[in-house]
């Protein structure tokens, strides 16, 4: 049975319609990317999916035992947020509250669990640390690893790589692959960058026209060939400026 079924959803506001009647199922164990034009109804999808924003039409399905608040949910990230004067260890604790019912401290269970979050990502050396003076790369680990403090079963992911360096990206895409292939986490990833879906079980491209599929079957797809081949021109456009860059200041 699927965890999460999408059934008949149209999604918009204020009257504006952005997708209609999109119909797909998440399974356990599932990689799924979200992608789309900007202005599609990407972060719409999300609020629906979380039962933040109720759709216009249709409904969204929690199956196989999933209850609400085992959805880990990593957002964009705001300037103000990156700025928060917490440490890392007080963040990723803060994922465990939806586990603690009435009680106003965190337990030995939830403290071993952040520190197993923290130990997996890589991130258990800066524990102490305080979150505004790390890298965007270390912050987004400290996000992720407070999420899994939320759930063990799906993480939803917006934007994860948005603001960091290629590197950083790489890395963090390697991360959550390993989680999935891992610990057997399915993921809900939205994502503007066509290199995530190297990693995806299965696409879901919202816009005028939607997808829904596997990876495969999406890359040659109308949709899929036509984003691949502008993705690719983005790529090279940034390499060749990347170059000259690197040119000019040899000179």
């Amino acid at each position: 049975m699927a965890l999460i079924t999408c059934r008949g959803l149209t999604l918009g506001y204020e009257g504006t319609v952005l997708v209609e009647n999109l119909h797909f199922s998440i399974g356990a164990g599932d990689y799924l990317c979200i992608v789309g034009e900007n202005g599609s109804g990407k972060s719409t999808l999300i609020r629906t999916l979380l039962h933040l924003q109720e759709p216009m039409k249709g409904e969204v399905i929690e199956g196989d035992g999933l209850r609400r608040n085992e959805i880990g949910y990593l957002p964009q990230q705001t300037l103000i947020q990156r700025d928060f004067p917490a440490s890392v260890r007080e963040i990723v604790l803060s994922g465990c509250q939806g586990r603690m019912g009435f009680r106003p401290f965190y337990g030995p269970q939830e403290k071993e669990l952040a520190a197993r979050s923290m130990e997996q990502l890589g991130i258990a050396d800066l524990r102490r640390r305080c979150y505004r003076e790390l890298s965007g790369g270390q912050q987004q680990r400290v996000l992720l690893a407070r999420a899994l403090c939320a759930t063990r079963k799906v993480l939803l992911l917006d934007e994860p790589i948005s603001g960091l360096d290629p590197k950083a990206a790489m890395d963090m895409y390697e991360l959550i692959a390993a989680l999935n292939r891992d610990e057997k986490i399915t993921i809900i990833m939205v994502s503007h960058d066509m290199t995530s879906i190297r990693y995806a079980t299965h696409i879901l491209h919202v816009g005028d026209e939607w997808f829904y599929g596997t990876r495969e079957e999406y890359l040659q797809s109308p949709a899929g060939i036509y984003f691949a081949g502008v993705h690719a021109e983005e790529t090279a456009a940034a390499e060749s400026s990347a170059e000259e860059q690197e040119g000019g200041e040899e000179e």
